[in-house]
């Protein structure tokens, strides 16, 4: 018998029950559009993630005073005054693999412009800090290294700042705020960035020289941090490697690097926790939504029984008349796997529907990956093919006598 008449055969039997067919499909679809909508927005999430890290300055390297003990007390970083100027000037001089330093001190205070205020934080660097975070100067410029020897009183604020301060519409440039009782002049404005990815307001800042901060705000002649950027993102673990040898020369930490009183991170430390959260969510969502296939795939199952059951006579006639067990097997096969098939298709065009529904309506970030729609046709196959397998072998299987003598 050849195969085109046994696909004939399938699709009118399957064609003969149209409606019982399509409830067959429906946990196929559901199961398939499921997944590739659950796999969307995770995917969606991970690169949305992604792209607010690179914003921030995905090789990005942060140094801040460890924790210490003194006199059998245990102090917080935040007390340590372990990071000095001279620990700065040291990366700046003898590292290879670092493109951009900034020294970096900062406080917490009240802004006052007029009637108006509003809560902030001042961070006091120098001017490649802007390129290590990312940020533009939208309006105004930039202080100058005659701004930070002098210890000058001027500020480049973040667009938050401006809202907060300036409700009637003012130009901010040129104007004097306070922040707690120190005067400072704007003298830019930075170019917005919105939220990132850990809900901080990246606008809410205001950006000073850093000898202005240790002077005149804090009154201190340490540092309380350092932030750098490798020269690209594949150099971020030497230039790490390099920054810690240097500062380990500097404090005299030789011996045990058990005892290093300062901590390096790096964004790629936080992109890899965020990036193995994400795919984690991702995996358990995607079982999930795959649960709708596994329980797809028992309907096939069951269904096809019931049409062996139902079809007995007319297989063992079949067969009487010189059909293989083999042949009905394939039918069978045929008839279970076009089900699968054609749930997946549906499936597919449904999910793929649904993420861009989600991601229009919702606004939440999706992405569908061609390898999850392949990958879901693929398993939708399977899984025809595995739950139809054993109804089609078991009416391979029938006697012809019996089989026609069935009622």
């Amino acid at each position: 018998m050849r195969y085109g008449n046994l696909i004939r055969i399938a699709l009118r039997a399957l064609n003969n029950n149209k409606f019982r067919g399509f409830l067959t499909m429906l946990g196929i679809i559901i199961g398939v559009a499921s997944v590739i909508s659950m796999l969307a927005i995770g995917q969606g999430s991970k690169r949305s993630i992604s792209d607010q890290i690179s914003e921030m300055g995905s090789n990005m390297i942060m140094v801040y005073p460890g924790t210490g003990q003194f006199g059998g007390v245990r102090m917080s970083a935040a007390s340590m005054q372990t990071l000095k100027l001279e620990d700065y000037e040291a990366i700046r001089r003898e590292a290879d693999f670092i493109d951009k330093i900034s020294p970096s001190v900062n406080s917490s205070g009240q802004l006052i412009y007029g009637a108006n205020n509003s809560p902030t934080t001042v961070y006091g660097v120098n001017q490649e800090y802007l390129d290590i975070r990312k940020y533009t100067i939208d309006e105004g410029e930039m202080f100058t290294d005659e701004d930070i020897r002098s210890a000058d009183k001027v500020c480049v604020v973040g667009q938050t700042v401006v809202d907060n301060l300036f409700t009637n519409g003012e130009d901010p440039l040129g104007k004097t705020i306070r922040f707690n009782m120190t005067p400072f002049k704007i003298i830019g404005v930075l170019t917005p960035k919105g939220y990132n990815t850990m809900g901080q307001d990246q606008d809410d800042l205001i950006i000073a020289p850093y000898t202005t901060v240790q002077k005149r705000i804090l009154a201190i002649t340490h540092i309380q941090g350092i932030f750098a950027s490798a020269i690209s993102e594949e150099y971020t673990e030497m230039a790490i490697d390099e920054m810690t040898a240097i500062l380990r020369t500097n404090h005299n930490i030789i011996k045990n690097p058990l005892d290093d009183d300062f901590n390096i991170r790096s964004q790629q430390e936080l992109s890899s926790m965020l990036s193995s959260t994400t795919n984690m969510m991702t995996v358990l969502l995607a079982c999930i939504a795959g649960i709708s296939l596994l329980v797809g795939g028992i309907g096939i199952m069951n269904i096809m029984y019931v049409s062996v059951t139902e079809r007995t006579r007319e297989i063992g006639l079949r067969m009487s008349i010189g059909a293989k067990g083999r042949h009905i097997l394939w039918q069978f096969l045929i008839e279970a796997i076009s089900i699968s098939v054609t749930g997946g298709i549906i499936g597919v065009i449904l999910g793929v529907g649904a993420s861009a529904i989600i991601k229009q309506i919702l606004g939440w970030p999706v992405y569908v990956q061609m390898y999850s729609v392949i990958l879901s046709f693929v398993v939708c196959t399977v899984t025809g093919v595995f739950f139809g397998w054993y109804p089609a072998q078991k009416a391979s299987r029938l006697d012809p006598i019996e089989a026609i003598r069935y009622e």
